[in-house]
C-alpha cells in the first residue's frame, strides 16, 4: 500500500494523503518520499495497541542537508537526476533574467556528471555577516539560504524561479561530489563538496581578467537516490532550448562529451520564432498573435515588472504545442497563468463575435471552443509565485489569472478590431467547435434517455450533458453540500451530498450493494453499474468525466475518502483504470495578509500546517510585520462560504485536484493489502502491520 506524503490510519484503514502534490496511488508499493503517517486508533477493529515510548529522547532534529537525503522525493524528482541539474541551470538563467550575463554553457561529461558555466556576477565569496561562513558555502550547504528572498528594489533578484533557497542545496545533498568555481573581483575561487559536506574549503586558486565574472558548477549525482542515473538528453535539450527562447539574445550551448556533439541556441525572435519552428508547416487560421505587457511603477494592482509575454497560433489541424513558464521555470502541468491566457483569449473573441452578431441562436460559446486549436508559448513574470510542490510543475498563484487575462484580453481586443477579416475567421472557427460540441452532447443525451433509472433526489445535477466536460462532487454532509451547490459552476458541476460514512463495501456481495442507499445513489448518479475489473464494462452511460471525492481535511474526512476509494476499487474498478476518479483537496488554513506598499491585501490558503509555516516564512522574508496577518482554521467544509469553496476547491483554474491511479505493485498485491486493511477477520494481520509501520508514525490516540 503506497504511502505518499501523509496518510491517516483511521480504525485500521489506510486513508488518503492529505498533503500531496503528486498523483495519489492507493494501489502500489511505497515510493521513496514517505514522510509521515498519523495513526488515530478508535478501536473499531478491537486492536489493543500499546502506547509507544514518547519522551524527550523521541524528538530528533535533522540538521543540515540530512532531511533531503532521508526524503529526497519531497524536494525533487527521483526518476532521474535531471531536476537537480536543472536547479543549477536555473540559477544561471536567473542571472541572465536579472540582466547579468549573456551566455550559458552546459557540458554533459562522459562520467555522467554535468557542468554549468555562466558569465553572470559570480556567487559572493566573502563571509556572511551573520553566519560567519563564506556565502558560496552557505548557498550549497544550508536549506532556505539564497539571494532570491529579497524582492524589494535593490534586491539581488526581483524575478526568479527560486523561492525557498533549497534548489542547489538539494543538488549538493544528492550528489557524491560537487565543485564550484567563481570568478569575481579579478580573482578565481574554488571549493568542493562530497555527499553534501565541505570536502575542499573555499580557497583562492588564481587571478582572473578584470572583466571576467561568473560561476561554473560541476555535479556528480549520487545514483542511489534515483531510479536511473542517466540524464535524459532529449529533456535536457528541451530545457536548454526553452531558456534560449525565453531569454532573447542569450546564447545557450550544450556539449555532449561521449558523442562530441555541440549544440547552440540563440533566438532573436524569441517566442514567435520558437513557436513557428515547433509548428512547422501547419496551416494557421489567422496570423500569429503575440505580445507582451508588464506593470509599471504606478500600477495599483500589480508590482512593477509583473506581467507576461505570449505567442499564440490557431491551426487548422494537427497536434497543438503548448508550453508555459513562470520566471523561466517550465510549468509542464500548467496553472493559473495558463488559465489567465485562456480566459483572456476567450473574453476577447466572445466580445468580438457578440459585437458583430456572429453567434447563431442557441449556440453557447465556451472557453474550450476558442482554445481547442490554439498553440501557445507563454512566459509570465510573477513577483512572488506560489507553485504546487518543490519541482514547480504548476503555478497556483490566484492573482496570475487576473494578471495574464487582463493583459491578453486588452491586446487581443485591439488586434481583432484592427484586423476584422482575420478576426471573423477566428470567431467562426470557435463557433464551429461549439456546434460540434453541442452535436456530440445531443448524441450522448439520446443514448441515455432510453434508461429507466431515476436520478437520486438529493443530486443537484449540472446543465450540460456533455460527458467530456461534466464532473460530480461526492460531498461529505448536507452542510458542505449546500455550500458546494451554491459555489459550483452549474453549467458543468453536479453535487451529490452523502449522509455520514459510506458502508465498508470490501466484503459486500455485488447483488447486496444497492441495499445501501448511499451506494445506490452514487451508482445511479454516475450512470455506471458495479462490475468486476476483468469483465467487459460498458462506460457509455457514464454521466460525468470526473468523479471528485470532497471531504473535510481531518481524520473523519480521510476515513470517508478511503471508504469511497474502497468502493470504487472493489466494485467500480474501470473508473479508476480509465482515470475518472479524483480527490479534491480543500485547505485547512486561511491567512489574511494586509496591504503592504503598493501590494493590495490578499488571502492565502494553505492545505496543512507545513504549508502554513512556509507561507509565514515567506511573509516574514517579504517584510510583513509578524503580528499584522491573521490565521483562520477551517473546521470543515460546512464552515466555508460558497465563494471560498469555489475559489479553493472547485474552480478548475485554482483548485488542487488529485487523480487516483493504480500503482506499480499490481492488482493482486493491492487486493491482498485491501484484504488485510478492510477485511473483518484480519485484525491480527492489521495489528502486525501497524506494529511494523509504527516507527514511521506519530501516534494520536
Amino acid at each position: 500500500m503506497p504511502i505518499s506524503d501523509k496518510h491517516t490510519i483511521v480504525g485500521g484503514v489506510c486513508a488518503l494523503p492529505v498533503n500531496s502534490d503528486q498523483h495519489f496511488s492507493p494501489f502500489g508499493t511505497p515510493p521513496r518520499d514517505i514522510r509521515k503517517i498519523e495513526f488515530s486508533i478508535h478501536g473499531i477493529f478491537g486492536v489493543n495497541l500499546a502506547t509507544p515510548r514518547y519522551d524527550e529522547a523521541s524528538i530528533r532534529v535533522l540538521k543540515g542537508l540530512e532531511p533531503v537525503r532521508q526524503r529526497p522525493g519531497m524536494y525533487t524528482r527521483t526518476d532521474n537526476p535531471l531536476h537537480i541539474m536543472q536547479e543549477v541551470i536555473d540559477n544561471a538563467a536567473d542571472e541572465a533574467l536579472a540582466g547579468y550575463g549573456s551566455q550559458i554553457s552546459v557540458t554533459l561529461h562522459a562520467d555522467g556528471s554535468l557542468s554549468v558555466e555562466d558569465d553572470g556576477r559570480g556567487i559572493p565569496v566573502g563571509m556572511h555577516p551573520e553566519e560567519k561562513a563564506p556565502v558560496v558555502e552557505i548557498v550549497y550547504t544550508r536549506l532556505h539560504a539564497g539571494g532570491k528572498f529579497d524582492k524589494k528594489a535593490g534586491g539581488a533578484y526581483a524575478f526568479s524561479g527560486g523561492l525557498h533557497g533549497v534548489g542547489v542545496s538539494v543538488t549538493n545533498a544528492l550528489s557524491t561530489r560537487l565543485e564550484v568555481t567563481v570568478w569575481r573581483d579579478a580573482q578565481e575561487h574554488q571549493l568542493a563538496f562530497a555527499n553534501g559536506e565541505v570536502l575542499e574549503p573555499l580557497r583562492q586558486t588564481g587571478t582572473a581578467a578584470r572583466k571576467k565574472t561568473g560561476t561554473r558548477v560541476r555535479v556528480w549525482p549520487d545514483p542511489k537516490y534515483f531510479d536511473s542515473a542517466v540524464v535524459p538528453v532529449a529533456d535536457l535539450v528541451h530545457s536548454l532550448r526553452s531558456k534560449a527562447v525565453l531569454l532573447s539574445g542569450i546564447k545557450v550551448s550544450l556539449t555532449v562529451e561521449k558523442t562530441g556533439e555541440v549544440r547552440q541556441w540563440q533566438y532573436a525572435d524569441g517566442l514567435r520564432g520558437y513557436l513557428d519552428e515547433a509548428l512547422g508547416d501547419a496551416e494557421k487560421i489567422v496570423p500569429m498573435f503575440e505580445g507582451r505587457q508588464y506593470a509599471g511603477a504606478d500600477d495599483e494592482s500589480f508590482s512593477e515588472g509583473e506581467g507576461a509575454q505570449w505567442a499564440v497560433a490557431w491551426t487548422v489541424d494537427g497536434s497543438v504545442v503548448r508550453e508555459s513558464y513562470v520566471n523561466l521555470i517550465s510549468t509542464t502541468a500548467g496553472g493559473t497563468h495558463e488559465a489567465g491566457l485562456r480566459e483572456g483569449l476567450f473574453s476577447a473573441v466572445k466580445s468580438f463575435a457578440e459585437l458583430h452578431g456572429l453567434i447563431p441562436k442557441g449556440v453557447k460559446l465556451l472557453p474550450d471552443d476558442v482554445f481547442a486549436r490554439a498553440s501557445f508559448v507563454l512566459s509570465a513574470k510573477v513577483l512572488d509565485p506560489q507553485f504546487q510542490g518543490q519541482i514547480k510543475e504548476r503555478l497556483n498563484s490566484r492573482d496570475a489569472v487576473r494578471l495574464v487575462s487582463g493583459y491578453v484580453k486588452n491586446a487581443l481586443d485591439l488586434t481583432l478590431h484592427a484586423n476584422v477579416d482575420a478576426a471573423k475567421k477566428l470567431a467562426e472557427s470557435a463557433i464551429r467547435q461549439a456546434q460540434a460540441r453541442a452535436r456530440s452532447a445531443q448524441k450522448v443525451e439520446k443514448r441515455k434517455s432510453s434508461g429507466v433509472a431515476v436520478l437520486p433526489g438529493k443530486l443537484t445535477d449540472c446543465e450540460s450533458s456533455d460527458a467530456t466536460r461534466t464532473e460530480v462532487f461526492l460531498v461529505e454532509g448536507d452542510s458542505a453540500g449546500g455550500s458546494a451547490k451554491m459555489g459550483r459552476d452549474k453549467e458543468f458541476q453536479a453535487v451529490l451530498p452523502l449522509r455520514g460514512k459510506v458502508l465498508n463495501s470490501w466484503e459486500v456481495e455485488r447483488d447486496r450493494l444497492f441495499a445501501n442507499n448511499e451506494i445506490h445513489d452514487i451508482s445511479v448518479a454516475i450512470g455506471v453499474d458495479p462490475h468486476e475489473s476483468n469483465s467487459a464494462v460498458d462506460l457509455s452511460g457514464l454521466r460525468y468525466n470526473r468523479i471528485c471525492i470532497l471531504s473535510d481535511a481531518d481524520v473523519d474526512g480521510s476515513h470517508i475518502q478511503v471508504l469511497l476509494l474502497t468502493l470504487f476499487f472493489k466494485h467500480f474498478p474501470k473508473l479508476i483504470e480509465t482515470g475518472h476518479v479524483y480527490v479534491a483537496r480543500p485547505p485547512l488554513f486561511r491567512v489574511d495578509v494586509p496591504a503592504l506598499g503598493k501590494r493590495p491585501a490578499r488571502k492565502v490558503y494553505c492545505l496543512d500546517q507545513g504549508e502554513l509555516n512556509a507561507v509565514q516564512d515567506k511573509l516574514r522574508a517579504e517584510g510583513v510585520r509578524e503580528s499584522s496577518w491573521s490565521i483562520s482554521r477551517f473546521k470543515g467544509l460546512g464552515e466555508m462560504s460558497a465563494e471560498q469553496l469555489w475559489d479553493t476547491t472547485m474552480n478548475p483554474d485554482t483548485r488542487r485536484l488529485m487523480p487516483v491511479s493504480c500503482g506499480e505493485a499490481g492488482v493482486e498485491a493491492t487486493v491482498r493489502m485491501f484484504d488485510m486493511l478492510m477485511g473483518k477477520g484480519e485484525s491480527s494481520q492489521r495489528r502486525s502491520w501497524l506494529e511494523e509501520k509504527g516507527n514511521l508514525a506519530e501516534v494520536d490516540i
